[in-house]
């Protein structure tokens, strides 16, 4: 079940979201391949971010999933997500950092 949360300093108030929720869904369910029924996605606006010295409009992510993350996946959530911000939110890809964390790659623990 990937989980993508997103932070940004962009205000949401007034702002119709749930069309970025269908587009963001769509996408992380097709590129991670899962199910889009299995992506939970996490939005919280208006939050401080400096950015670069500045407070223009800036979002960070993580997206923590359970396999399916290879480097090709990375890199296109990295694209795809800079880019539905940047439609939606008028955040410039360059001001997106997304953290990707897989689950399944982690080491089991000893059993000693």
């Amino acid at each position: 079940m990937p989980c993508l949360y997103i932070t940004t300093n962009v205000n949401m108030e007034g702002v119709d979201t749930d069309p970025f929720y269908l587009e963001v869904t769509k996408a992380v369910a097709s590129i991670v391949g899962r199910p889009q029924n299995l992506v939970m996605v996490v939005l919280k606006g208006s939050i401080e971010i400096v950015f670069g010295g500045n407070k223009e409009a800036a979002a960070y992510a993580e997206i923590v999933s359970m396999g399916g993350i290879t480097k090709q996946v990375k890199r296109q959530l990295i694209a795809t997500v800079g880019s539905i911000l940047h439609s939606h939110f008028s955040i410039n890809p360059t001001r997106f950092i997304l953290k990707v964390f897989d689950m399944q790659a982690l080491p089991l623990p000893s059993k000693l």
